[in-house]
């Protein structure tokens, strides 16, 4: 089986469809001002990865359950293009700040194709 960073080269390359993949984050802030400095990072990680902020904020209608916080769904070309995204050493610095300032649910998962 090839690592997931392979599979996504070479179905990119060979122009193949895949499902597009998803992270889906519920992010509780602890420190505003660190929460900043951690958004300044990740935001342009996620566009060089080709991410796609779908969702983001505070103000999600929660009609089940007692989660609360910011949620956060990105789209990406494919679960692959997703964990490139999440590993990169430009993302678990900014992850590393996030740590520090917030508890987080972070979760990636495959869309559905037709």
């Amino acid at each position: 089986m090839l690592p997931r960073y392979l599979t996504w080269l070479v179905f990119n390359i060979a122009g193949c469809s895949m499902a597009k993949g998803y992270v889906v984050a519920n992010i509780r802030v602890t420190d505003q001002d660190k929460f900043e400095q951690f958004s300044g990072m990740a935001g342009p990680t996620i566009k060089k990865y080709g991410g796609k902020v779908l969702a983001r904020g505070p103000s999600a209608d929660r009609l089940e359950g007692d989660v609360s916080g910011i949620v956060m769904m990105i789209e990406f070309e494919s679960k692959e293009a997703a964990y490139v995204f999440y590993h990169s050493d430009e993302y678990q610095a900014a992850k590393a700040v996030r740590e520090e300032c917030s508890d987080t649910d972070f979760m990636i998962i495959e869309g559905v194709t037709e």
